[in-house]
This record gives structure tokens, sequence and C-alpha cells, in this order.
């Protein structure tokens, strides 16, 4: 038996409750990893309070993970059993183990650690999926809105590699971080027009929001285009001023597009927070409370191996 985060009805965090399941053996073209760690997304918080369509059938949430290859299904030939990876799949990675298309999983370098990878792909996937939609090339100024956040360092970091400007708005303890990032900060709240117009004279050529609260209308607002404004969170604002809705799309092609950037040492995975399994609604809570640096990540009893796997096995006894 494995053991996993589970909730049985939508609620607070701490309707999550740790649960002893069946791994899932792979099937055709499948392969299931031994979790190392797993990222914590504000899309698995929505799942959980059951704001999102996004409903797990078991109760177990978790976009992104990195592990091991224990087992392998027939026809499976880009991973092997012992193979160290990184994955991503819609719900269940709050779990010892996983099983996911072997086109879902990618090799982890062997310098990246199990933590900073559980958290690079869905953010990292979602920031590369809303500047590929925006268009966004070298020698253009972007602005990112909540550019501190998991998608937001993200979106600073690729933009960059692809030769951008850019412009990321973050409360100003968060200003030395982004600068780190290669961004320009700018404070948040009222004004913020008249700061990005003192950087950007003749406006931006493109700007992602990923945090809503109004930042959609200030893009609107700087853009000269307004297909060049997205939104990964204010779909309904979008589709009513002609902005972008942008939802990710992930593949393992745009995966390995991401490592080779970590490779280049242009990109770096940023974690402010680990929790063990059993406290993932702790987790939640930080996450749900906002103002988060990067990423939050959970860490399973075979990467603990001490005395919080010891914790999370005495929990799930009781």
């Amino acid at each position: 038996m494995s053991i996993a985060m589970a909730f049985s009805a939508p609620g607070p965090p701490e309707a999550m409750r740790l649960v002893e399941v069946e791994p899932r053996e792979p099937g055709p073209g499948r392969v299931r990893v031994r979790v190392m760690a797993a990222g914590v997304q504000p899309a698995d918080t929505a799942a959980r309070a059951g704001h999102s369509r996004l409903a797990p059938a078991d109760g177990i949430v978790g976009n992104e993970f990195a592990g091991v290859v224990d087992r392998v299904g027939a026809g499976v030939f880009e991973a092997m059993p012992g193979d160290a990876v990184i994955g991503f799949t819609t719900m269940g990675a709050y779990a010892e183990h996983v099983t996911v298309d072997a086109g879902q999983v990618v090799l982890k370098p062997a310098g990246l650690s199990w933590i900073e990878a559980a958290a690079l792909s869905a953010s990292g996937q979602t920031a590369h999926t809303a500047l590929t939609d925006l268009g966004v090339r070298a020698g253009e100024t972007v602005l990112v809105h909540a550019a501190a956040g998991g998608v937001g360092s993200m979106a600073v970091q690729i933009a960059r590699c692809w030769g951008a400007t850019v412009i990321g708005t973050a409360r100003p303890a968060n200003h030395a971080y982004l600068r780190t990032l290669g961004a320009i900060p700018v404070a948040y709240g009222d004004g913020l027009l008249e700061r990005v117009r003192a950087l950007a004279p003749d406006g931006v050529d493109a700007a992602l929001d990923a945090i809503g609260n109004g930042a959609l209308t200030a893009s609107l607002a700087l853009v000269r285009d307004r297909s060049r404004a997205g939104t990964i969170v204010d779909f309904p604002s979008a589709a009513r001023r002609g902005a972008r809705a942008i939802r990710t799309r992930r593949s393992g092609e745009r995966l390995r597009e991401l490592l080779a950037m970590w490779g280049w040492h242009e990109l770096r995975v940023h974690v402010s927070r680990t929790y063990p399994l059993h406290r993932a609604a702790d987790a939640h809570r930080e996450v749900e409370a906002g103002h988060v640096r990067g990423k939050v990540v959970l860490t399973m009893p075979a990467l603990d191996a001490g005395p919080e796997a010891f914790a999370a096995r005495a929990l799930v006894a009781a």
C-alpha cells in the first residue's frame, strides 16, 4: 500500500487527510513513479476547495512531481525503472506513487534537486505557454503581474532568456528578488500605471496577468494591441474585454525546453518553503494566503526518510 493526502468532500485545507491507497499498475504506454516531492499550485487549492472544474475522483490533488520510475507498462522505452524523472499530471501527485503516460515524464538532470525539480513543471509550463501565446520576442518590453510568484518568477526568466525586457509588479519586499531574476520591479497598487509608464513611456508590447484583482485592467491600459494582454486567472474579464485567456498546454517537449534553459543557467527554481506530505494543509494555507515567493513544495516519505516519514506512517495507522 501507498499513502496519499486526499479529501472526501471539498472544504478548507484541513479537509485533507492521510489515506492508504493501492498504487496503480502502469498499463501500456504508462509509467509508475515513486514520488520524492510534489509542487503545490493554486490549482490544487482551488480543486480542494471545490472552486475548480478539476475535481479528482479519488480526492488526491497535485499537478507536478519528481521521483523515480519503479514500474513501466508495455511499449515504454523512454523511461526505465530506476530513472529519476520530472513529471506532470492532472491531479494525483500528493501521493507516494503516481501513474501517468510515459510522455508526461522527462529525465531529471542530476544537478537539479528533487525539491527544485518538483516545482518546475506546472508553473514553468504555464509561463512558457503564456509567453508563447502572447508572441513575446527579443527586443520587446513585457509586463508581468505577480512577478515574484510561481508562474511570475518563471515568466520573468523565460522572457529574459528570449531577449525581452521585463517589468514585474510585486510588493516592495520582493523587489530585490525580482532584480536577481533580471526584472525591473514596480510596486502594484495605486499609481501603477504611472510607475510603468515612467519606465516604458510608449507602453509595453505584451502583458501577463498571473494574479487577477484588476491586473488585466492595467494591462489593457498599457499594451498597444489588446490581444497581447493575457491572463491565466481572470477569464470572464478577458472574454468581455478582448484580452487573451490562457490555459496551460503541457507536454514533454515543453518541459524539456525548460530543462534546457535550466541547463544554460537561464532558469532557476525558487522554493520558499517545504512541508512534509502530512502537513499539506499547512502548505495550502500558505499558498491561499498569497505573497509566496516562488513555490511551496511537499516532500514525500521516500525523501524525508526520518522523523517526518515516521510521523506520516503513524498518522495513517491512527
